[in-house]
């Protein structure tokens, strides 16, 4: 009896040893599941886009700029925003036309190894090529550094966090994000220490000083909208908006962004 004991638990501990080797071999497969490219289309369609190159590490990343449709007095504010693991700038282009005629200019980073990007995603590298994106937006004239808003949905939450925890922007716009990758894996049964990319967002508001919009659908079968709630904990200069929807089929939050930029002197008071 002893001895059979003695085997099953040498099989079990192969088995779980088997499973972490290939929960770490394929976790970046999982949280980076990279699009295939598209013929970039949606750039052409959008007046005035400028395509912005990011060098960081020998890898280059590709960023859209599309300036504000409404002219204002002096330099503007810009929106930097990071998408979705399985998505593109590509699929964005469009959306943002609201906050353009607000009188707001908006950047699209991707990923490395996204899209037309080279390199490889990863924590580091999505953290590089995001803070290279503020230092490259932040010297042109016609950006306001002083009101440089990062908005992230889902993993790009990850990415805004990064970015404002390397750059003094000016807000964090968080929709459909998690508290922190290690969170999500335990729900998998990986334990948080074989985590590789943990995007801890929870540390990342807990020392950010600036004012922070969460949005979040209730029914979010991908992220619960608990994550929300302890985001909402950490920051006591948030606003947490919790939405009638899941994790891809909200509406776009642009009363409650524009009312959030207004309210923290981001954009003027008579654009429209």
């Amino acid at each position: 009896m002893l001895r059979f004991s003695t085997v099953v638990i040498a099989v079990l501990l192969a088995l779980a040893g088997g499973y972490f080797v290939l929960a770490c071999a394929m976790q970046r497969q999982m949280l980076f599941p990279a699009p295939p490219a598209s013929g970039g289309s949606a750039f052409e369609r959008i007046p005035g886009a400028e395509r912005v190159w990011l060098e960081t590490d020998g890898a280059r990343a590709e960023a859209w700029y599309l300036p504000p449709l409404l002219a204002t007095p002096g330099p503007a504010p810009l929106v930097v925003f990071a998408h979705g693991n399985g998505e593109l700038i590509d699929d964005w282009a469009e959306a943002f036309e609201p906050p353009r005629r607000w009188g707001a200019a908006v950047l699209l980073v991707e990923y490395p190894g996204y899209g037309r990007s080279t390199g490889s995603p990863s924590q580091s590298s999505i953290a590089a090529t995001m803070a290279s994106a503020f230092d490259r937006m932040s010297a042109r004239a016609e950006i306001d550094p002083a009101r440089i808003i990062a908005y992230g949905r889902s993993l790009g939450g990850g990415a805004a966090c990064a970015l404002a925890r390397e750059r003094q922007v000016a807000a964090l716009v968080l929709e459909s994000t998690f508290t922190s990758v290690r969170s999500l894996a335990r729900g998998f049964g990986l334990p948080g220490f074989l985590v590789r990319d943990p995007f801890d967002n929870l540390d990342a508001l807990r020392g950010y000083p600036g004012p922070v919009l969460i949005v979040h659908g209730e029914r979010d079968e991908i992220i619960p909208a608990r994550h929300a709630a302890a985001l909402h904990a950490a920051s006591p200069r948030s606003r947490l908006a919790l939405e009638p929807c899941g994790h891809n089929d909200c509406q776009r939050p642009w009363p409650l962004l524009r009312d959030f930029l207004l309210e923290n002197g981001l954009l003027g008071r008579s654009h429209g």
